[in-house]
């Protein structure tokens, strides 16, 4: 059968069509006829390259990708680098630097790496949810902004970010606007058994008492729509400009004027204040009841006694706290309010 084609082995068209017949009867794949882009010759390697000597910023807003950070006295813009895979970049992160670092206009740095945080403050979308969402890195105080009126102060909100903040080690702190319009005794008498510390303010008062407990701080400001956190922060500091919403007559509830965190600096005497936007929901599927009471030392030692995985709830048999008060070593106030922010875990407000 190859005598035909052997016979016309002058004819070009018989001379392809022979050697693709001749390479197919040794084995040899149709592509290795054409020619293919030459191999890099360059070794891998698994050699990283060494930023420890990068400088180090912190970042204090980010918006559509790009991170505005801190670096000694001046400002820069940023962009993750590719490395970081899905890492997550947030304010109040202190990040290590690389590329044009001076902050001219036009100019863009790229971070190459997030040092260790100290402490993280996260939320989840809800309690089913088990994706924890970073808000705050590196922030030593969580503050709690409710208005006592429009809106109406909501106990259920203000016990599960008291959780998270709990969970994340920061130092609590309840921030009362909006006293001109209704007292603030229902809330000091819910708050003080757990010994958070309260400042109540008013439109136009004096807001030194809240200076004094942010003087030195990273403070984050947590808390509903229309509670008044942009307004408190720019009295904090006139030149911040943050934009004042409204709250709608209708449904008492805010409207978002904050659209990102952003990191600013307090005046003399210093310290950072972190204003955050409004929330609605603040989920917990990433905290226990252990994690909870073991920021109260004096809680957590009676529940040694505790049956195994004990919820320390109301309704928990035999639980160590139960124990406590009837034997007067502990206040059943403190206990009762220990245990409202237990069963917010479980609220939805």
């Amino acid at each position: 059968m190859l005598s035909t084609p052997m016979a016309n082995r002058e004819n070009p068209r018989d001379q392809r069509w022979w050697v693709l017949v001749t390479r197919r009867s040794i084995g040899i794949d149709d592509e290795e006829g054409f020619d293919r882009p030459q191999r890099r010759t360059r070794p891998r390697t698994k050699d990283r390259p060494d930023y420890s000597s990068a400088a180090v910023a912190t970042v204090i807003t980010v918006d559509r990708g790009r991170y505005r950070c801190l670096l000694d006295d001046h400002t820069l813009s940023a962009t993750k680098a590719r490395q970081l895979g899905r890492k997550g970049v947030i304010v109040g992160d202190r990040v290590r630097v690389v590329g044009d670092t001076s902050g001219a206009e036009g100019t863009l740095a790229r971070i190459v790496e997030v040092t260790e945080r100290e402490t993280v403050l996260r939320r989840t979308a809800d309690d089913d949810d088990p994706y924890e969402r970073p808000i705050v890195a590196n922030a030593t105080q969580l503050v709690i902004v409710t208005a006592l009126a429009d809106p109406p102060p909501r106990t259920g909100m203000i016990d599960r970010i008291l959780v998270a903040g709990y969970d994340a080690g920061l130092q609590p702190l309840l921030c009362l606007t909006k006293a001109d319009l209704a007292s603030p005794d229902e809330l000091l008498a819910a708050y003080t058994p757990l010994g958070v510390p309260v400042v109540v303010t008013e439109p136009g008062a004096d807001l030194g008492a809240l200076r004094d407990h942010l003087s030195g701080e990273r403070s984050v400001f947590i808390g509903h729509s229309g509670v008044g956190k942009s307004t408190l922060v720019n009295a904090l500091i006139p030149d911040a400009l943050r934009e004042i919403g409204v709250v709608n007559e209708v449904t008492g509830r805010g409207r978002h004027t904050s659209t990102s965190a952003v990191a600013l600096e307090l005046p003399s005497p210093g310290g950072w204040v972190i204003d955050t936007p409004g929330v609605r929901s603040f989920g917990l599927s990433h905290v226990t009841p252990q994690r909870i009471i073991a920021a109260f030392a004096d809680l957590d030692e009676f529940t040694e006694s505790c049956p195994r995985a004990c919820s320390h709830a109301a309704d928990a048999p035999g639980c160590g706290l139960d124990v406590a008060v009837a034997e007067g070593k502990l206040g059943s106030a403190r206990v009762e309010s220990f245990r409202r922010m237990i069963a917010a875990r479980g609220q939805t407000d």
